[in-house]
Parts: C-alpha cells; structure tokens; sequence
C-alpha cells in the first residue's frame, strides 16, 4: 500500500531497506564524521577530572534537544537548578529530566545492549510519567503553523513491537555496515515507528549518543548533536519526510553523517577552551591566592558553573567556614560572582557559564590587576 500522510504508514519498510546504504557518497562522508569522533575521544580523554565534561556537555544537549521540541530554556537556568531540579520552572525541569535520562541510559548500556526497554525508560524519564508502547490509534504529526498532518505513524501495539525488534535487530546484527550508518538509519525508522505518544524525538537522539558509546566510537555522552540539529531543523525534518515519501536514503545518511562530523569538530573546541580556561585560573588563583590554592579547589569550580559550600565540603576540600571563605575569596579576584537566590547563596563561574553558553569558544587570561567585571548579570 502506498504511503499517505493522513493514514497510518503501517506498511513501513523494515530495516535494512532494500538499497544501497553505503554509496560512494555516504562512505566518504562516513569516514570524515568517523575522524572528527575519533579526535573528540581523544580529547575528553586528556582531560584528568572527567567531571567537567559530565556535569557540561549532556546539559548543552539537553537543552538542545528540548529545544528542537519548543520546550525552551536558558544554559544559565539549567546550571543553576541542576541539583535542585524540584524548583524549577516547567520547562527547565523537563531539559533536566533529558540529562537524566541520558546517564541513566550511559549506566544502563554498561549491563546490556539498546533494546526497547532502553527506550522505554528514556522515554518515561524524559516524561516522568510510566507511559509504554502506543497502544491506541489516533497519533498524527501536524505542522505546527499550519496544522495539516503530514505523517501518520503506524498503529497497533503489536505491530510497533515487531517494528522495534526489528530496528533492535539492525542495530546489532547487520554489523557489515558502518556503525554511523546504522545509527543514521535506525534514527529515521524510530521516527517513522513513533513508538511514544509524547518524546519520541528525544528519545530517538538519546539512543543516538548511547549507540556511539556501545560501538566505541565515544567513551561519554558529550556529543552536542542536537546542536547541528537546532540550526538546520528544517532540512531534519523535511529530510526524514522524503525517507517515508520518496526512499532519499542517501541525503538522509549524509546530513546525519555531517551533523556528526561538524558537532564533533565543535565540541573538540568546546573542550580545548574550557581546559584552557580552566589552565587561566589555575595561574590566577596561584598568583593572588595562593594560601588558598589547590588544583581540587579549581578543578570543582569547572565542574559545572553554579558552585555551592557544599559542593566543596562533600569533595573533602574545606569544611563549611572554610569553604565559604575560599569562594568569597574567590569571588574577590573575578574566578568567581557571588549572587543571592532567594535564602540561597551561589557562587558562579562566569567565564565558564559564558563559555558553554556562547557559539564561540575562546578564553582569555584572567585580569592580575584589580577585580574585573567581566560578565557581571549576564543573565
């Protein structure tokens, strides 16, 4: 039966479609996105304390990805409530439950592959409801400006299930194909499946990261992909529209392949500045507090922008007078901003907060002279 907008696409395809995946074109796309991983890899691991890159990185993509799906919030809140998720405002808390998800799902890979309970879990994470697979009919994908649907996915528990062990199957078994292929491809075909009456996008790009991991192509889940995805949003969906309509598998493959490539490339900048940045301190705090200076007390202010007292008194550093008057101090030569939320006092990295939230990825040296004011309120 052909394929039409309005009825449900219950003859979907199942994987691998009967073409050519690796063209020539793809292959060669496939080995740039391939070396752009590989040098990202390489760059998170010469980071010593790998906190750094855990408690950033999955945050860009959480906010990224919500994002894609009009649930909208700033880097600067998403730091700010990271552990305190509870008081935030709706649309924070949803972006949060994202970098949940997606460690939840790092943890789970480590005891066995992706399946559909892996998605499954993701999905209600992301939801914080026990929602499971689509059981009744009725779901359609509707532009949002104009409201005519555009995509009906398939209906029927029992067939998304079959779906879906299907797209397990190919993830895991047809091993001849380059793994960045395969993900590309059980991409579009957990789209087209929509398994989830609400994430399923975000879902979908979790699995993404996690598939990277379970292959060895990245050891964390720091891949900001959602990023490529944000700036060419259109051409994400309108790509994965001529799969189902016209089987455009090629430009399908190469715009996910180059999304790889140009976030990973971007990402080995992101890294590279913040460790400079955090060499920057190191030298300014050594140079105008060195009574107080340790490599640990520098290392947990990088470790995500929003410092608390005890985020230093539970890492051992100083117990509560002590650590209070270390970030003050701090405070004092511009490695930090005092600030008061409510009865709550924070101590915020900046430069850092700057540098994760801006496009751009540079540091400069710290100021030696008196107390700059660089990024005060930036809000």
């Amino acid at each position: 039966m052909a394929w039409t907008p309005k009825r449900p696409w219950n003859a979907i395809p199942l994987l691998p479609p009967a073409l050519e995946l690796e063209t020539r074109t793809v292959l060669k796309q496939c080995i740039a996105a391939r070396a752009a991983l590989a040098e990202l890899k390489q760059a998170a691991q010469r980071i010593p304390n790998q906190g750094v890159l855990i408690n950033t990185l999955p945050l860009l993509e959480a906010q990224g990805s919500s994002e894609i799906e009009n649930i909208v919030t700033t880097t600067d809140r998403l730091f700010q409530y990271a552990e305190s998720e509870a008081s935030a405002d709706p649309a924070t808390r949803e972006a949060l439950r994202y970098r949940t998800a997606l460690r939840n799902g790092y943890e789970a890979i480590k005891a066995r592959p992706l399946n559909t309970h892996t998605a499954v879990e993701i999905c209600r994470t992301i939801k914080n409801s026990n929602l499971d697979i689509r059981k009744v009919p009725g779901t359609a994908l509707a532009n949002d400006r104009t409201g005519v649907v555009i995509y009906t996915p398939p209906d029927g528990e029992q067939r998304l299930r079959t779906l879906l062990a299907n797209w397990e199957r190919f993830l895991h078994e047809h091993t001849a194909l380059d793994p960045l292929v395969r993900m590309a491809a059980a991409h579009y075909q957990f789209e087209a499946i929509h398994p989830f009456t609400d994430g399923n996008g975000r879902t979908g790009r979790v699995l993404n990261l996690l598939f990277l991991i379970q292959e060895g192509l990245l050891d964390l889940p720091i891949l900001y992909l959602s990023r490529y995805i944000i700036t060419h949003k259109q051409d994400y969906y309108r790509l994965l529209l001529q799969v189902t309509s016209a089987k455009k598998w090629e430009e399908w493959l190469i715009f996910m392949l180059r999304g790889v490539e140009e976030t990973a490339t971007w990402t080995v900048a992101k890294i590279d500045a913040i460790t400079q940045l955090e060499k920057y301190a190191i030298d300014h705090v050594q140079a105008r507090k060195p009574k107080i200076y340790s490599r640990e007390l520098v290392e947990a202010l990088f470790e995500q922008p929003y410092c608390r007292i005890s985020n230093l008194v539970n890492k051992g550093i100083a117990q509560r007078q002590s650590a209070s008057k270390y970030l003050k101090e701090l405070a004092a030569i511009d490695i930090l901003e005092e600030r008061e939320y409510g009865r709550e006092r924070l101590f915020i990295n900046t430069r850092l907060l700057a540098l994760l939230r801006d496009v751009e990825n540079q540091a400069t040296p710290y100021a030696h002279g008196s107390t700059a004011k660089r990024g005060k309120n930036r809000r």
